[in-house]
């Protein structure tokens, strides 16, 4: 079997009058309900932070700015490998409408560890758990 080339995705850890915006999958995407961090993959000609304003826009209709980065993670799913490139984001503008997912929540960091999240997402969280974020 060969070795998969991940695909690389970000993600944003938005902080709303300081607390966390998560995400719901919907029952059609893969995962179905675990929660995440919302973001997409990167499109041919695009960096990475212009992924994350871009996916950020077209998932939830807001507007974020960029304020640091936490350690990338490679994960191997049975049909797919991702690396997932994590991103520190403030909410600047508009209201929440969700196009992909079926719920998000706003959360306090302690709550974090109470959700089902994506295999992907679960270092990311260990990593926030620690930062000062």
């Amino acid at each position: 079997m060969s070795e998969r080339v991940p695909i690389r995705v970000t993600c944003a850890i938005i902080k709303i009058e300081g607390k966390y915006l998560v995400t719901q999958r919907s029952s059609q995407m893969q995962q179905p309900l675990k929660w995440e961090f919302p973001g997409g993959k990167i499109e041919n000609g695009e960096d990475e932070t212009e992924c994350i304003l871009r996916e950020i826009r077209e998932e939830l209709n807001i507007c974020i700015r960029v304020t640091g980065r936490l350690t990338p993670v490679t994960q191997h799913y049975a049909n797919i490998s991702i690396t997932l490139i994590p991103f520190l984001a403030e909410y600047v503008s508009e209201d929440i409408m969700l196009a992909e997912h079926c719920c998000y929540q706003l959360i306090e960091k302690s709550e974090l560890m109470q959700f089902n999240w994506t295999d992907a997402d679960i270092p990311i969280v260990a990593e926030l758990m620690q930062s000062e974020f």
